[in-house]
């Protein structure tokens, strides 16, 4: 490894021979990196699959403009609105189809007892284009009462129960009194929202939930002709339809607007990016305290150095030399087990934690940042040192 480091830096590794020169320290130190990095992986990791559990529901949909309630703040939360806005935004120029959105929390119990809720929407089966690609052929099946669409990634489901009915089987359970049918399925997945999802017609949504109108959907759907900008719609939508409690956007800020405001107002959010600063504070304090160690430790030595002419910039190059190597070496160790966790996550819970390769590459750019500035920090001793009264 020296000889490596000699021919990068050009010269001798001095920060790295320090380091090793008490290798409990060093691994210690190292240790202490990839624990930082560990806890910042973790928590971006699940504030991840909240961000992606968030925006799933509209992984079924197809189109372009969404009417909701104002006092919604997600798609799956919030008030219903009048159907009736539906025919007025079919006045609309720009807007060639419309359908109605509907959406509940459906609980049932297992044979075993255990209890699973779906996230489960209604739609106009007659209007499969409002559907996803991989969606939309099925959506005709569910013209027979009181079947649905089951989600393959259903947290808590037997697995003998989604096998089945990948090969065309059926599956029945009661629910409010009412015997549902899954007849298909769909590949969505669980999140914090919901163990799953479930897709069926709106005549079997108003019959699983009574207490639901057709007057009063949670949304309404809206497609937009084609060469026409999306943007220029939803003005003309605002400009023409009664504004009383009634938000009118594209799909894309729709997603844009959840997102933000599960990672900005909801408290889990906030937590979860309260964890990430802790993180980084951690690996801060950290790497700070081994290398101020280590800068007191050879003080003289940086003295001698000093009465030779060396400049600042020769001690920050050391200092700056360590901070590299414990941030590469703190990062490998963290990146293996977060690898490890985010697996074992996602076998235990069924959350969509992965590892991006977009998020490693941040963590570790951030480590380089973080233990640059505990180098840096950890350097101004140096800056008024004088050599004549360390000997």
């Amino acid at each position: 490894m020296s000889r490596l480091l000699t021919y990068l830096f050009g010269r001798l590794p001095i920060g790295w021979l320090q380091l090793t020169h008490s290798r409990g320290r060093f691994f210690a130190a190292v240790a202490g990196v990839a624990f930082a990095n560990l806890l910042v992986f973790m928590q971006l990791g699940i504030m991840g699959a909240l961000n992606s559990s968030t925006v799933a529901p509209y992984a079924i949909l197809n189109a372009d403009i969404i009417l909701s309630s104002e006092d919604g703040n997600t798609l799956t939360d919030g008030g219903h609105i009048p159907r009736a806005r539906m025919f007025q935004a079919l006045g609309v120029a720009g807007v060639t189809d419309a359908t109605p959105l509907f959406i509940g929390n459906l609980p049932f119990t297992l044979e075993d007892g255990s209890s699973v809720s779906l996230l489960s929407f209604g739609m106009d089966i007659a209007k499969p284009d409002f559907t996803a690609p991989v969606i939309a052929p099925a959506l005709e099946r569910l013209s027979l009462e009181n079947t649905a669409l089951l989600d393959k990634g259903t947290r808590g489901m037997p697995t003998a129960v989604i096998d089945a009915l990948t090969d065309g089987e059926r599956f029945s359970f009661e629910t409010g009194g009412d015997t549902l049918t899954a007849i298909g399925t769909m590949d969505i997945g669980g999140g914090f929202l919901a163990d799953g999802m479930m897709m069926m017609s709106d005549q079997t949504f108003l019959r699983v939930f009574p207490a639901r109108s057709s007057g009063a959907p949670n949304h309404i759907l809206l497609r937009t002709g084609e060469g026409i900008a999306i943007d220029t719609v939803v003005k003309r939508l605002e400009t023409t339809l009664p504004r009383g409690n009634l938000r009118i956007q594209s799909m894309t800020s729709s997603a844009a607007n959840d997102l933000a405001y599960m990672s900005t107002e909801r408290p889990t959010g906030i937590i979860f990016g309260f964890g990430v600063f802790m993180g980084i504070l951690v690996g801060l304090v950290i790497v700070y305290q081994v290398l101020s160690t280590d800068v007191a430790d050879h003080l003289r030595e940086y003295a001698t150095f000093k009465a030779m002419g060396y400049g600042q910039s020769f001690f920050l190059g050391i200092i700056f030399e360590e901070a590299i190597i414990l941030a590469v070496f703190g990062f490998i160790p963290g990146f293996i087990v977060s690898v490890g966790l985010y697996a074992a996550l996602v076998s235990v819970t069924g959350l969509p934690v992965e590892m991006e390769t977009g998020r490693a590459i941040l963590v570790f750019l951030g480590t380089l940042a973080a233990c640059s500035i505990s180098g840096a920090i950890a350097t101004r001793r140096l800056v008024h040192a004088d050599p004549a009264d360390l000997f």
